[in-house]
């Protein structure tokens, strides 16, 4: 990659930084459609978030910010604007800079799952589901999953105030059936999302008790960590599909690049995303995804 004084530039921001891999994914994608940018990695800590933010906005090479753990949810009280879903999810993972000046903010992990579930061929619209775990990941995909048409949302977290908070926002942004589960119980479920950190560490319990999943229900595991899962091999065992959270990243690829502009390079995935796939999944889960 050759960086020179016309190179723009977009950050990622993470406290820590060392796990994000979108410096990785998008700078393959630059070289690949000839786009003159590059994407640096900047570690930043919580309270140096917003100043943060602020400044590298000031620079005028400077087109657009991803943002990772744990800055989604302070990004939206920096942005002047964001999308619907960005604020009903209450959290933001890129921000531009608009023609007028103004920050704009909007938020695809929710979207990414959508299209996630489109390619693995598993319905969402008119269906029920259950959501394992309250925080960021699953407020985005609650909010994107009723935007899209799902009939019923119930949300499961230890933390019972989180789920009825989660809930009812969903509740009051869209006209879709959504409540506090009051277990992680599967059964009368069409599909399941893990949206906890259950499965990220080896020993981990998991999230709920897969025998109880209904015949022809799916499941969607968002870890990237340590996967397949006991989560997914255990679904699959039963010949349910069960996807893991790589292709939720995936997806997630062309609505970034549209939302900086590069209209070009988010088409040019959509046909073939096959460099990302071979970069970010694990080869035993690359070799089932290659043989279907």
């Amino acid at each position: 990659m050759k960086i020179t004084g016309s190179t723009r530039v977009y950050f990622v921001i993470a406290d820590p930084i060392d796990q994000v891999r979108a410096p990785e994914l998008f700078n393959l994608v630059f070289r690949r459609y000839g786009v003159d940018a590059v994407v640096v990695p900047l570690n930043v800590k919580a309270e140096d978030f917003d100043a943060t933010l602020r400044t590298v906005f000031k620079a005028p090479n400077v087109d657009g910010v991803f943002l990772s753990i744990p800055h989604k949810p302070a990004a939206l009280t920096v942005a002047d604007r964001c999308s619907r879903l960005a604020q009903v999810a209450g959290a933001v993972n890129a921000v531009r800079r608009a023609p007028d000046g103004a920050l704009e903010g909007d938020l695809f992990d929710g979207l990414g799952f959508v299209k996630a579930l489109e390619r693995a061929d598993i319905a969402y619209t008119g269906k029920r589901v259950l959501l394992i775990g309250a925080g960021g990941a699953a407020s985005a995909i609650a909010a994107a999953l009723a935007s899209c048409g799902s009939a019923e949302i119930a949300v499961f977290d230890p933390a019972g105030d989180k789920a009825v908070q989660l809930a009812a926002r969903i509740a009051e942004a869209f006209p879709v059936e959504t409540r506090a589960a009051a277990s992680n119980d599967p059964a009368g479920y069409d599909l399941v999302v893990n949206a906890s950190p259950l499965g990220m560490k080896q020993g981990d319990p998991v999230p709920f008790d897969v025998t109880r999943l209904d015949a022809g229900a799916a499941v969607f595991d968002v870890l990237m960590k340590n996967q397949p899962t006991p989560l997914v091999r255990s679904a699959r065992a039963r010949a349910l599909k069960a996807e893991p959270g790589f292709e939720m990243l995936i997806q997630q690829a062309p609505l970034y690049l549209r939302f900086f502009g590069l209209e070009a390079a988010a088409a040019g995935i959509e046909h073939d995303a096959s460099a990302l796939r071979d970069m970010i999944y694990p080869k035993e889960l690359l070799d089932t995804l290659q043989a279907s």
